[in-house]
């Protein structure tokens, strides 16, 4: 991997494992100085990287750059005597001595403890998730006001008063008790579920597919499954729902980045371990007596990696967002229902029910519109695919459109000669 690639690739990776390790020893009331002492490490990495060429271990490069920087400021500045060294238990004359401890173990650990302390319910559940994804996740302002369909402001206001507002609590960044586990757990596992969904179905204008952010939020996920206090039937079950989703990342784009439509895809590109992984965990899942909206998603991921297309199969998909939609309605769920309500029923019912929701600014709205269409009324699924093109952002969407829209042209020229 080239410098110009790898440095963003190991931002991606291991800028939130340091940092939280550096969270839990500086405190909430002073993350921005653990923020600022990692931001600075890959600062120097960028310089001299490029004026001395590639270490041989880049990572552990980044660890001792981090340790020596955390070691200096704590050296430097008089804040580690007036305030830190009560927080971690290290007097003034003993800072030397601190252990940065970057091992697997204590990232994971402080990954953990972090979430659960950033999802606190003295903070709203909207700024819990969006401060988990900011803090622990990385996420800038703009893609998470991308997740709540908001503008960047409002999420920038929004996580300065929540980091604000754990400052005034005095929240401690350590383990949660079991009672705490039981009350923020659902938040800590949406925002890992927006983690993945920011990824599979990326806001990026240029990339459809960010397989790195997916593959963070099941790393996340995978912690929650091996502490024992955290390992829940929501949890295997979310983490099932992200197994079968990633085990099409392959066959989900074609070489010029436009999206592959599930009924195109080559089964051979799929992911059987990831498949078995799966259906692993979505039966964990299965254990006591509670069902959420992740297992509902899982199931209906699971049949659409059985890629027959029988009636039995979207008759069962199509109860599964029945479910889903009295669980927790969602409009981008009703959408996807009538794809299966299509395969179930007929096209005719479908239509009906899709134009209903009237999603009149999504371009996934008229995309499907432009799906149920073709071959009941081509004039009309053409007119819906130039509607989704003009509000798509994205431009492997855009390519992908196109291509539907070319292929109604040519089949309605055929027609017509």
């Amino acid at each position: 991997m080239k410098q110009t690639e790898l440095i963003p690739h190991l931002f991606r990776t291991e800028y939130r494992k340091i940092v939280s390790v550096l969270y839990k020893l500086f405190g909430m009331e002073h993350i921005e100085i653990a923020e600022d002492i990692v931001s600075e490490t890959f600062l120097s990495a960028s310089e001299l990287w490029g004026l001395k060429g590639l270490p041989e271990n880049p990572t552990a490069w980044l660890y001792t750059v981090a340790k020596n920087k955390t070691r200096d400021y704590l050296k430097h500045y008089s804040i580690f005597t007036q305030k830190i060294s009560k927080e971690i238990k290290y007097s003034a004359e003993t800072f030397h001595e601190t252990e940065i401890d970057l091992s697997v173990k204590n990232i994971n650990d402080s990954q953990l403890a972090m979430i659960f302390a950033v999802c606190h319910p003295c903070n709203t559940a909207e700024a819990q998730i969006g401060l988990a994804l900011n803090l622990l996740c990385g996420f800038g302002a703009g893609e998470i006001a991308n997740a709540f369909l908001t503008n960047k402001e409002v999420i920038y206001k929004r996580l300065q008063r929540a980091k604000e507002k754990l400052r005034t609590e005095k929240i401690k960044i350590e383990q949660p008790s079991l009672a705490e586990i039981d009350k923020r757990l659902p938040s800590v596992l949406l925002t890992l579920y927006l983690l993945f969904n920011e990824g599979y179905y990326s806001s990026n204008q240029d990339v459809s597919l960010r397989q790195d952010l997916c593959l963070e939020a099941m790393r996340l996920t995978y912690l929650l499954i091996e502490n024992d206090y955290t390992n829940k039937p929501a949890v295997n079950a979310l983490f099932s729902l992200m197994c079968f989703h990633s085990s099409r990342f392959e066959a989900r784009i074609n070489e010029d980045g436009s999206s592959i439509l599930y009924e195109d895809q080559d089964t051979d590109l799929w992911n059987k371990e990831l498949i078995e992984k799966g259906e692993y965990y979505l039966n964990l899942a299965s254990c006591g007596d509670q069902l959420s909206k992740y297992h509902l998603e899982a199931a209906i991921a699971y049949w659409h990696t059985h890629k027959e297309d029988t009636r039995q199969k979207w008759e069962h998909v199509l109860q599964l967002y029945n479910q889903l939609l009295q669980i927790e309605y969602s409009p981008i769920a009703a959408l996807n229902r009538t794809f299966a309500l299509a395969k179930a029923n007929g096209k005719k019912e479908a239509i009906a029910e899709a134009e209903k929701l009237s999603l009149t600014d999504n371009h996934l709205y008229y995309t499907l519109l432009g799906n149920l269409y073709t071959d009941v009324d081509n004039a009309k699924a053409l007119e819906h695919y130039q509607k989704a093109l003009s509000l798509t952002n994205s431009n492997s969407d855009k390519v992908t459109i196109e291509r539907n829209v070319q292929k109604l042209k040519v089949e309605s020229s055929s027609i017509q000669s």
